[in-house]
């Protein structure tokens, strides 16, 4: 209940701050098979440009409370961000140390209809990598232990810009439907992990199609 109350402080009073900040702007893969309203537990598996993309889901998908995976650096900013943060409900992921707690946590919530909302990349990428970068397997562990959809979801990144931030909202994907019995789990894993982040690249050329399709009908 506090997480939820937290979650809807920040969209009420962060409404009118965001306009501004990202002139948010939906795009879909298929509007008929997912928007931006979420039944039940499902995972949120979203490309990472800023510290501020937690902001961006918040607000797209505004009628559910996201449980987001948090990396450690952020409950060490200071102690407002970290008060911020646990209300929110924020999942501490401890990098520095092998800690899989949250996996347990995460596992929780998403069955009990909850949503988890995370990074696969796992950290931003430096100035010459290639984004995205590889995803991490707690996304795929976390969708085969508990059978969660994962929602695919890239975002722009154009934030405190005069172009708008757009974002695209993929299929839910079932990836126990990508295993392949004659393969042994790690080689599964790992190609479930490389197919899910083309997804997400995949949605990103989507993206810039829509865009572009719309500014030749203006």
């Amino acid at each position: 209940m506090l997480h939820a109350l937290a979650n809807w402080f920040v969209k009420v009073t962060g409404f009118i701050p965001q306009l501004f900040i990202f002139r948010l702007k939906v795009h879909y893969e298929d509007k008929s098979v997912q928007n931006r309203y979420i039944k039940g537990g499902a995972i949120i598996a979203s490309n990472h440009h800023e510290l501020i993309d937690f902001a961006v889901l918040l607000f797209t998908f505004w009628t559910r409370t996201l449980r987001c995976l948090m990396a450690e650096v952020l409950y060490k900013k200071n102690f407002l961000m970290t008060g911020l943060i646990k209300a929110l409900g924020g999942i501490k992921v401890n990098r520095d140390v092998h800690d899989f707690t949250f996996l347990g946590k995460s596992s929780d919530i998403l069955r009990k209809g909850g949503v988890i909302e995370i990074y696969p990349e796992a950290r931003l990428a430096g100035k010459d990598e290639e984004k995205p970068l590889p995803f991490k397997p707690s996304v795929i562990y976390l969708a085969l232990s508990t059978g969660a959809p994962i929602i695919p979801f890239y975002t722009n990144g154009k934030y405190f810009s005069r172009e708008r931030t757009r974002v695209i909202i993929g299929k839910p994907v079932f990836v126990r439907e990508w295993y392949d019995d004659a393969l042994d789990e790690k080689t599964n894993i790992d190609n479930m992990c490389k197919k899910l982040r083309e997804y997400v690249i995949e949605l990103g050329k989507e993206l810039e199609r829509q865009k572009t399709e719309e500014k030749t009908k203006k």
